[in-house]
Order: structure tokens, then sequence, then C-alpha cells
């Protein structure tokens, strides 16, 4: 967790691919902040304090009490708030707009497939109580395609926009967790090698342990 001078931003978080991609863009850009645990196992995010701020009951969300104009503003959904922190420090999110573009797409191709598909994988591999076999190999196959596609992504540059940047930060607490989701890393050599490209990160190390600060 990072330290400053400014009031913390209050990151309302579990340890999850979601929750991973706030903690590591604050650790990156250097950003205060507070965890404000949301056990999703026991529904807090279904109490109305929590749902005046997500009310789509998920997290991650944020407050920042020096929100646009000196205000606290709110956030919910973990794009629009990658792309606030972006805006707000001027890191990892390109001012030039061709180079903005190339972040947003691959951002909104996180948000609108490689996490919700491979999240529908956890769910029916791992957590439904019934095995489905139908449900199971749609959403496997969707998964390695969506592999596929990083993979061809990254076969000539380090990072998914060019430059590291806030879509590089919502994709990879996804791929992590591939031993969950019925695919070989082996067979996605590049994506492999961008894995351990973040990993490396020292901001993604603090990130990630952030899970056993607050799991403990």
């Amino acid at each position: 967790m990072t330290t400053g001078t400014q009031a913390p931003i209050q990151l309302f978080y579990f340890p999850t691919p979601n929750g991973h991609k706030i903690t590591i863009a604050l650790e990156e850009m250097q950003l205060p902040y507070d965890i404000q645990l949301v056990d999703i196992r026991k529904g807090d995010q279904f109490k109305p304090a929590f749902l005046d701020i997500s009310p789509n009951n998920r997290m991650p969300a944020i407050i920042d009490p020096n929100g646009p104009d000196g205000q606290p503003v709110s956030i919910f959904e973990s794009g629009a708030i990658l792309q606030y922190l972006g805006r707000k420090t001027g890191l990892f999110y390109p001012q030039d707009e061709r180079q903005r573009i190339e972040v947003e797409q691959w951002l909104m191709w996180q948000m609108g497939g490689f996490g919700p598909m491979l999240g529908q994988n956890h769910h029916f591999n791992r957590f439904a109580p019934e095995k489905i076999p139908y449900a199971i190999n749609r959403y496997v196959d969707e998964t390695k395609r969506l592999y596929g596609v990083l993979n061809k992504r990254l076969a000539d540059r380090d990072y998914v926009a060019g430059e590291y940047s806030i879509a590089d930060m919502a994709m990879i607490g996804w791929a992590l967790s591939w031993e969950w989701q019925d695919i070989s890393i082996a067979e996605y050599p590049h994506v492999n090698q961008w894995i351990e490209r973040l990993k490396a990160r020292p901001a993604v190390q603090r990130a990630l342990a952030q899970k056993d600060n607050v799991m403990a």
C-alpha cells in the first residue's frame, strides 16, 4: 500500500481478478489508498452502504476524496476506475489520441470478453453445483480463442497497447488464473512471457500481496 500526503483513496476490494486491477493501478501510480474489504463470500456486496457506491453490487469500487475540482467522487466498474486513475495521474493512459485508442480498445476487449468469458469458465468448471458439459465446453473454447487473440497481439510487442498501460493491468489478474481455465499456457508462449514480465514488476507484486494481507 502506498503512502503520501493526500487523503487516501478508499478501495472497496476483494482479491479477485477484478480487484487486482485496481490495486495494481494504485501501486503503479503511487497513489495512497486504504482497502475496505468487501467479503463477497459473506454477501457484503449487497449491503445498502455498498450499493450506494456500486449499484450493480459488484466490487471493486472507489471513493476518491480528492476528485474533480477537489471534491469527493465515487466510481464503480473496474474499467471506469482505471480510466479515471489514468486521467488523474497522467500515467499509463496516454493523452495522444491514437495511442489512447489503442489502450481503450484493448481495455474494452478485456471488459467485454477476456474477463466475462473467463469468469464463466471459472464458474462452470469450478463452482457450478452441476457439471454441464455444454457450458464447460462453450466457455473453455471461448477462453482458448481469446488467449489466441492475445497471444497473436503480443507476438511483436511487450505490452498489449505498445507501452505498458491500464489495459495490461486489466488483463493480468485473469491471465494469472489460467490454471483454473482448462488451458495449457505453454500453447500461448507470448502470453506466458507477458505474464512473467508483469509478475516481475514490483508494483504488481505489492498489489497481488494484498490478497494475503486482507485474507489473513
